[in-house]
């Protein structure tokens, strides 16, 4: 016959303690592999926007990331950003530069496309339209969400690439030209992939899709 061996008390705290290790090691895997797990998608539908044929909404990995363009500031470079939305210019274009809690760059039409990435020219891509004009003469500050166009060292030099910035940035005022300002959605932005050694991503995220909400 076969006697039954009851486990001891620290047999039994051992065995509790391996199962609390398992659950919390698959839950941690969780997590670590869904970055968008914790990240409310915004659905622009419902909400009520005061001015909806300004309104942009740039969805990638993690969600919805939901900008309001300021005409009045900068008519031409809302102008640009409006045109390339509309030509679809911007699906599927990496974020090709990203600094940690800082800024999240784009809109490298030349090099910056899925599957055709060039990582030797990413940044200096051109859309086609030629530069326009930098607009930096109204009062605007560069607080966090703010969206601007990037350019080169040389004023004037904007065409399709745009950053938004994750904090205040104050020494951009009147370096860059804004264009608007995330107002949903930029919890989406702090998902992006970035680099521990440099600003520029190697296998980037990508942008989905940028639609104009009117």
């Amino acid at each position: 016959m076969i006697k039954k061996v009851k486990a001891s008390l620290h047999e039994k705290l051992i065995f509790i303690f391996l199962i609390l290790l398992g659950v919390f090691t698959l839950s941690f895997t969780i997590i670590v592999k869904n970055k968008c797990l914790f990240v409310k998608n915004f659905d622009p539908q419902e909400i009520n926007f005061e001015k909806p044929k300004n309104i942009v909404v740039l969805n990638s990995e993690c969600g919805n990331v939901i900008i309001e363009l300021y005409p009045e500031i900068s008519p031409n470079g809302v102008e640009r950003f409006k045109k390339l939305i509309n030509l679809k210019a911007y699906d599927n274009v990496a974020f090709h530069r990203v600094i940690k809690d800082k800024l999240v760059q784009a809109g490298d039409l030349e090099f910056g496309r899925k599957n055709q990435l060039d990582y030797g020219k990413i940044g200096t891509g051109k859309s086609g339209f030629g530069t326009i004009k930098s607009e930096i003469e109204a009062e605007f500050n560069f607080e966090r969400g703010s969206v601007g166009l990037a350019r080169t060292f040389k004023y004037n030099t904007e065409d399709s690439q745009f950053f938004i910035i994750l904090d205040d940035e104050p020494l951009f005022e009147g370096e860059y030209t804004p264009i608007g300002k995330v107002i949903y959605g930029i919890k989406v932005l702090e998902k992006i992939r970035y680099s521990h050694r440099s600003e520029y991503v190697l296998r980037p995220d990508f942008i989905n899709t940028v639609r104009m909400f009117k």
